[in-house]
């Protein structure tokens, strides 16, 4: 399991940067600038800027799978990633290469990072079919569910002024608390259907390669083909990511051990509790 945006850290990857010199030299090449210094320094807060932190946390969460496969000696029966988290899990996969995927990633952080006037929120204590239907009582549609994290963990993305007023709302309809995240756009929603579009034409440049391993998509918590790896990643960008269905999914299929591979253990924790 690859973590996705909200998973980085100041000092994340800084017993890999040595390890990996050539990995590195070749990301800071690609991106301009040094990911070290992002990474362990922060200048500017930029770490916590979405187009400096999905390149970043690519490039940590390959180190720290390279790493894992070296000192563990370890082979995935499948592999996913919560959003951007997804796309170290096809290079996991084999679907392309380090700066293929560094160069998808690039552009996906620029586009999102332009995608402002948007917000999120997650809605904590209460199930999926709890938001929905505290959403339609509320008369809101103007707001998509974001993320299906955790039997009672759904975050909601729309228009920031939306957002805001209706987050309290929530509560009094029965959340146990509803937290603003630190986000500038709607991340997973209809309002991301423009850069989805842009990203598409951006994509037709790029060929991929056949999966060596099962990936999950985010977006339909079905496996990845061959030929469905360009339109999922599009779709990806303003659909709702299907965490627990995923989860449950491979549950299903017998994986008895779920191993998060990257900064933090967010994604470790949403796998205990559904399942």
């Amino acid at each position: 399991m690859f973590p996705g945006q909200g998973s980085q850290a100041l000092g994340m990857g800084a017993e890999l940067f040595e390890r990996y010199p050539d990995l590195v030299a070749e990301a800071d090449a690609i991106l301009g600038y040094s990911v070290r210094e992002i990474c362990l320094k922060n200048p500017d807060d930029r770490l916590n800027r979405t187009d400096y932190t999905q390149p970043a946390l690519y490039i940590v969460n390959v180190m720290s799978f390279l790493a894992k496969v070296e000192d563990d000696g370890i082979r995935p029966d499948f592999v996913i990633g919560h959003s951007l988290g997804e796309y170290n899990a096809l290079y996991a996969a084999g679907a392309f290469d380090f700066a293929t995927g560094l160069k998808l990633v690039r552009k996906r952080g620029a586009l999102m990072s332009a995608a402002t006037g948007g917000g999120m929120a997650a809605i904590l204590g209460m199930d999926a079919d709890g938001v929905a239907t505290a959403l339609a009582e509320l008369g809101i549609d103007s707001i998509d569910v974001a993320n299906f994290n955790s039997p009672r963990q759904i975050v909601i993305s729309g228009l920031k002024a939306d957002i805001e007023a209706y987050a309290p709302k929530l509560e009094e309809k029965g959340a146990q608390r509803v937290v603003i995240l630190s986000v500038s756009g709607a991340f997973h929603s209809r309002y991301m259907k423009p850069a989805a579009e842009e990203f598409e034409a951006f994509l037709a440049g790029f060929s991929f390669g056949s999966l060596k391993v099962p990936c999950i998509a985010n977006c339909s918590a079905q496996p990845y083909t061959d030929e469905s790896i360009a339109p999922n990643l599009v779709s990806q960008m303003y659909s709702s990511v299907r965490w627990m269905d995923t989860v449950k999914s491979l549950r299903k299929q017998g994986a008895d051990n779920f191993v998060e591979v990257g900064p933090g253990k967010v994604l470790g924790g949403l796998a205990r509790r559904i399942t």
